[in-house]
């Protein structure tokens, strides 16, 4: 693991797997953080948030742009793992018995469907709309029985950030074992309902450009998102430049 940006980041991706085949071998429960932009921004601005993240086992990069940043500070060259790429990853690999959390049920409902396309194995496994609530008032046990009744390896939470952030922190210590992965919009990405947000196409991706997309299809939401980005990232970069010359 590696620490920038004050986010314990994993940018190897076997490792990335080979960590969540070891954490499911000790029955023990855990989480992992798909960081982008947004939450960049709000770990530098909220410590408990921050500590929400770095409780988990690493944080995995959804941002194209961090690695740029990473190599523009330290000449080091890592490459991005998106949460819609270690979701259908997982789901491809049909190695583990997962739950999907979060969202509304005809979207889970379209993703199952969806989904038993790419693995077969995955129309037997438990799709559970939750609670439209605060993070205050989850019942967490409740849920916590339901996902140990499953015997869910793989739990995947689509509540959007920071609530799902929260959520598999506070739900941790509910857990008997399963390693929790919040994945944001991919729930909606791979429904395929047409009135769902689509990711963007990968000549965009390649550019780095899927924050455009973003924007032209959920203009209010992601202008506020990027305008908070852009005006807190000078702050981000010059105090990662100033622990790099703290550590030279």
């Amino acid at each position: 693991m590696k620490q920038h940006f004050n986010i314990q980041y994993e940018f190897d991706v076997p490792t990335v797997h080979q960590a969540i085949e070891e954490q499911l071998a000790q029955e023990q429960p855990d989480y992992i953080c798909v960081a982008d932009g947004n939450i960049l921004t709000m770990v530098h601005n909220d410590e408990d948030y921050r500590a929400v993240i770095n409780d988990g086992m690493f944080s995995i990069c959804d941002s194209s742009w961090v690695p740029k940043f990473i190599k523009w500070i330290y000449g080091h060259n890592y490459k991005h793992y998106c949460g819609s790429d270690i979701f259908i990853d997982i789901v491809r690999s049909r190695k583990y018995r997962m739950m999907f959390l979060g969202t509304k049920q005809n979207v889970l409902d379209a993703l199952r469907e969806n989904l038993a396309k790419e693995n077969p194995d995955v129309s037997d496994m438990t799709f559970k709309e939750l609670p439209f609530c605060t993070v205050d008032e989850f019942d967490y046990a409740g849920i916590a029985e339901m996902v140990n009744n499953d015997g869910a390896e793989i739990i995947w939470v689509a509540l959007g950030a920071p609530k799902q952030e929260i959520f598999m922190n506070r739900l941790k210590p509910h857990l008997n074992k399963g390693v929790m992965i919040a994945i944001g919009a991919a729930f909606n990405f791979y429904s395929g309902l047409a009135d769902a947000p689509q990711r963007c196409p990968a000549w965009m991706r390649k550019l780095h450009l899927e924050f455009v997309h973003r924007i032209f299809k959920e203009p209010k939401k992601q202008i506020r998102r990027c305008w908070h980005i852009v005006t807190t990232l000078p702050q981000i970069l010059r105090k990662e430049r100033q622990i790099k010359k703290k550590c030279a």
